[in-house]
């Protein structure tokens, strides 16, 4: 009984409770790199994961790739990033720090270098970040995400000021019919691209 509600109480799905408001993230695997979405924002960031301290963060995971597993050990849970499937995590950083984020499942040649620094700042730090990022020249539409998508290896971080609407539900809905992208996502032969065609000219 006791494990069972040890192991209850640190379910990853369940909210974490808090006085403040929780911040939404969408994560995405890709090879081999992540990308993170800020919906409550309109901005994205590959390989860089930045956020306030003292504030819960609600996570929805995706893989646009193979299964890969997403980990920031001095925070909490690792859970899986599923193709076609989405996870979901609650996590919490008590004070500022700069933590590593992995990848904890073998996923190809780019696996060892599948990491990123998990910044916690004060409150007035991550919202100025948030503002210099909205003034970034980059902007995650579909054409920029077909491209983020193909391998590459130690990928640059980069910061983007407005992410296409619904491409964290696209990414994932594209797998659900067969549990390979459909003709609104089909990956590019050769490349590893995608071509999101319902978010095109948006």
């Amino acid at each position: 009984m006791l494990s069972w509600r040890a192991t209850f109480g640190l379910d990853p799905y369940k909210p974490i409770a808090s006085g403040a408001k929780p911040i939404h993230i969408e994560v995405v695997s890709l090879d081999w790199k992540w990308l993170f979405i800020y919906p409550d924002y309109n901005i994205a960031v590959v390989n860089q994961f930045v956020f306030p301290a003292k504030v819960p963060l609600s996570f929805r995971i995706t893989s646009d790739t193979v299964l890969t597993s997403f980990f920031i050990p001095q925070l909490g849970s690792q859970i899986y990033a599923m193709a076609g499937r989405e996870s979901r995590l609650h996590l919490m950083a008590d004070e500022p720090g700069t933590y590593a984020g992995h990848n904890q499942q073998f996923s190809g040649r780019g696996y060892a270098d599948m990491h990123f620094k998990a910044i916690a700042l004060s409150r007035e730090q991550f919202e100025a970040w948030v503002q210099n990022t909205r003034r970034s020249p980059d902007r995650l539409d579909a054409m920029r995400y077909a491209q983020l998508a193909k391998p590459s290896v130690v990928h640059p971080v980069i910061h983007f000021s407005s992410v296409a609407p619904g491409l964290f539900d696209h990414i994932v809905s594209q797998f659900l019919s067969t549990g390979k992208p459909t003709d609104a996502g089909r990956r590019d032969s050769g490349t590893g691209g995608i071509k999101i065609g319902s978010l095109e000219g948006r």
